[in-house]
Protein backbone atom coordinates (compact mmCIF):
# COMPACT_ATOMS: atom_id res chain seq x y z
CA UNK A 1 0.00 0.00 0.00
CA UNK A 2 1.35 3.41 -0.90
CA UNK A 3 1.54 5.68 2.12
CA UNK A 4 2.22 9.38 2.63
CA UNK A 5 3.22 10.84 6.00
CA UNK A 6 0.72 12.57 8.34
CA UNK A 7 1.55 16.06 9.50
CA UNK A 8 3.04 16.18 13.02
CA UNK A 9 0.37 18.58 14.34
CA UNK A 10 -2.29 15.93 13.68
CA UNK A 11 -0.69 13.41 16.05
CA UNK A 12 -2.21 13.09 19.53
CA UNK A 13 0.32 11.71 22.01
CA UNK A 14 0.10 10.86 25.72
CA UNK A 15 1.34 8.34 28.24
CA UNK A 16 -1.09 5.75 29.58
CA UNK A 17 -1.55 7.77 32.77
CA UNK A 18 -2.37 10.91 30.78
CA UNK A 19 -5.16 9.32 28.71
CA UNK A 20 -8.04 10.90 30.71
CA UNK A 21 -6.92 14.37 29.61
CA UNK A 22 -7.45 13.41 25.95
CA UNK A 23 -11.27 13.24 26.16
CA UNK A 24 -12.74 15.44 23.44
CA UNK A 25 -9.43 15.82 21.60
CA UNK A 26 -9.23 15.16 17.86
CA UNK A 27 -6.50 13.20 16.11
CA UNK A 28 -5.57 12.87 12.46
CA UNK A 29 -5.92 12.83 9.66
CA UNK A 30 -3.47 10.03 9.08
CA UNK A 31 -1.45 9.73 5.92
CA UNK A 32 -3.27 8.75 2.76
CA UNK A 33 -3.09 5.04 1.96
CA UNK A 34 -3.85 3.56 -1.46
CA UNK A 35 -5.67 0.21 -1.53
CA UNK A 36 -4.76 -1.87 -4.59
CA UNK A 37 -6.59 -4.67 -6.40
CA UNK A 38 -3.79 -7.04 -5.41
CA UNK A 39 -4.44 -6.27 -1.72
CA UNK A 40 -8.18 -6.75 -2.21
CA UNK A 41 -7.53 -10.12 -3.88
CA UNK A 42 -5.19 -11.21 -1.08
CA UNK A 43 -7.82 -10.21 1.51
CA UNK A 44 -10.45 -12.21 -0.41
CA UNK A 45 -8.12 -15.21 -0.54
CA UNK A 46 -7.34 -14.95 3.17
CA UNK A 47 -10.91 -14.49 4.40
CA UNK A 48 -12.86 -16.43 1.79
CA UNK A 49 -14.92 -13.31 1.01
CA UNK A 50 -14.79 -13.65 -2.76
CA UNK A 51 -17.85 -11.53 -3.61
CA UNK A 52 -17.27 -10.63 -7.29
CA UNK A 53 -17.81 -6.91 -6.63
CA UNK A 54 -14.41 -7.02 -4.93
CA UNK A 55 -12.46 -9.32 -7.23
CA UNK A 56 -14.03 -9.35 -10.70
CA UNK A 57 -13.74 -6.22 -12.84
CA UNK A 58 -16.79 -7.05 -14.99
CA UNK A 59 -18.94 -7.73 -11.91
CA UNK A 60 -17.72 -4.51 -10.33
CA UNK A 61 -18.60 -2.49 -13.44
CA UNK A 62 -22.07 -4.11 -13.56
CA UNK A 63 -22.68 -3.41 -9.84
CA UNK A 64 -24.31 -0.25 -8.47
CA UNK A 65 -20.76 0.97 -7.73
CA UNK A 66 -19.54 0.85 -11.35
CA UNK A 67 -16.16 -0.59 -10.36
CA UNK A 68 -14.61 -3.11 -8.00
CA UNK A 69 -14.78 -1.98 -4.40
CA UNK A 70 -12.69 -2.69 -1.32
CA UNK A 71 -14.12 -5.03 1.31
CA UNK A 72 -15.55 -3.04 4.21
CA UNK A 73 -13.62 -5.19 6.64
CA UNK A 74 -10.37 -4.62 4.76
CA UNK A 75 -10.96 -0.88 5.15
CA UNK A 76 -11.67 -1.41 8.86
CA UNK A 77 -8.51 -3.52 9.25
CA UNK A 78 -6.49 -0.47 8.24
CA UNK A 79 -7.53 1.13 11.53
CA UNK A 80 -4.50 -0.43 13.24
CA UNK A 81 -1.72 1.09 11.11
CA UNK A 82 -3.55 4.38 10.44
CA UNK A 83 -4.43 4.94 14.12
CA UNK A 84 -0.84 4.18 15.08
CA UNK A 85 0.22 7.17 12.98
CA UNK A 86 -2.03 9.69 14.71
CA UNK A 87 -2.77 8.38 18.24
CA UNK A 88 0.40 7.48 20.10
CA UNK A 89 0.20 6.12 23.64
CA UNK A 90 3.54 5.91 25.43
CA UNK A 91 4.53 3.75 28.39
CA UNK A 92 2.17 0.96 27.36
CA UNK A 93 2.79 -2.55 28.58
CA UNK A 94 -0.01 -3.98 26.46
CA UNK A 95 -2.53 -2.34 24.14
CA UNK A 96 -5.53 -4.23 22.75
CA UNK A 97 -8.52 -3.69 20.53
CA UNK A 98 -11.30 -4.50 23.00
CA UNK A 99 -14.19 -4.15 20.58
CA UNK A 100 -16.39 -1.90 18.49
CA UNK A 101 -19.56 -0.32 19.86
CA UNK A 102 -20.79 0.94 16.49
CA UNK A 103 -19.72 0.23 12.92
CA UNK A 104 -21.11 1.43 9.60
CA UNK A 105 -19.88 1.49 5.99
CA UNK A 106 -21.77 4.51 4.54
CA UNK A 107 -19.94 4.63 1.20
CA UNK A 108 -17.89 2.23 -0.92
CA UNK A 109 -14.14 2.54 -1.43
CA UNK A 110 -13.34 2.04 -5.13
CA UNK A 111 -10.26 -0.14 -5.58
CA UNK A 112 -7.24 2.08 -6.23
CA UNK A 113 -8.58 4.85 -3.98
CA UNK A 114 -6.73 6.54 -1.17
CA UNK A 115 -8.16 6.49 2.35
CA UNK A 116 -7.14 8.15 5.59
CA UNK A 117 -8.42 8.17 9.16
CA UNK A 118 -9.42 10.89 11.60
CA UNK A 119 -11.01 10.64 14.99
CA UNK A 120 -11.82 12.01 18.40
CA UNK A 121 -11.25 10.54 21.85
CA UNK A 122 -14.83 10.21 23.09
CA UNK A 123 -14.30 8.77 26.56
CA UNK A 124 -11.64 7.33 28.84
CA UNK A 125 -12.38 5.21 31.91
CA UNK A 126 -10.08 3.49 34.34
CA UNK A 127 -9.91 -0.31 34.27
CA UNK A 128 -7.80 -2.63 36.36
CA UNK A 129 -4.19 -1.97 35.37
CA UNK A 130 -4.88 0.78 32.85
CA UNK A 131 -7.51 2.66 30.85
CA UNK A 132 -10.28 1.95 28.38
CA UNK A 133 -10.57 4.50 25.59
CA UNK A 134 -13.52 5.01 23.25
CA UNK A 135 -12.57 6.65 19.96
CA UNK A 136 -14.95 7.82 17.26
CA UNK A 137 -13.17 7.33 13.94
CA UNK A 138 -14.01 7.94 10.30
CA UNK A 139 -12.28 6.76 7.14
CA UNK A 140 -12.29 9.35 4.38
CA UNK A 141 -11.90 8.36 0.73
CA UNK A 142 -10.13 10.98 -1.34
CA UNK A 143 -12.62 12.84 -3.52
CA UNK A 144 -15.72 11.54 -1.72
CA UNK A 145 -17.91 13.61 0.59
CA UNK A 146 -19.36 10.65 2.51
CA UNK A 147 -17.12 8.61 4.85
CA UNK A 148 -16.28 5.05 3.86
CA UNK A 149 -16.39 3.73 7.42
CA UNK A 150 -17.38 5.17 10.78
CA UNK A 151 -16.87 3.35 14.06
CA UNK A 152 -16.73 3.77 17.81
CA UNK A 153 -13.69 1.76 18.83
CA UNK A 154 -13.02 0.42 22.30
CA UNK A 155 -9.31 0.21 23.08
CA UNK A 156 -7.53 -0.82 26.25
CA UNK A 157 -4.09 0.32 27.33
CA UNK A 158 -2.40 -1.43 30.23
CA UNK A 159 0.70 -0.23 32.04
Amino acid sequence: MAVTEPEAEHVLRASVGELPRLVGKPFGPSAWRTITQDEVQRFADLTGDDNPIHTDEAAGVASPFGTTVVHGYLTLALVVPLMAEVLVVDEVGTGVNYGIDKLRFPAPVPVGSRVRLSGTVADVTEVSGGYQLHADVAFETEGWSKPACVARLVLRYYR
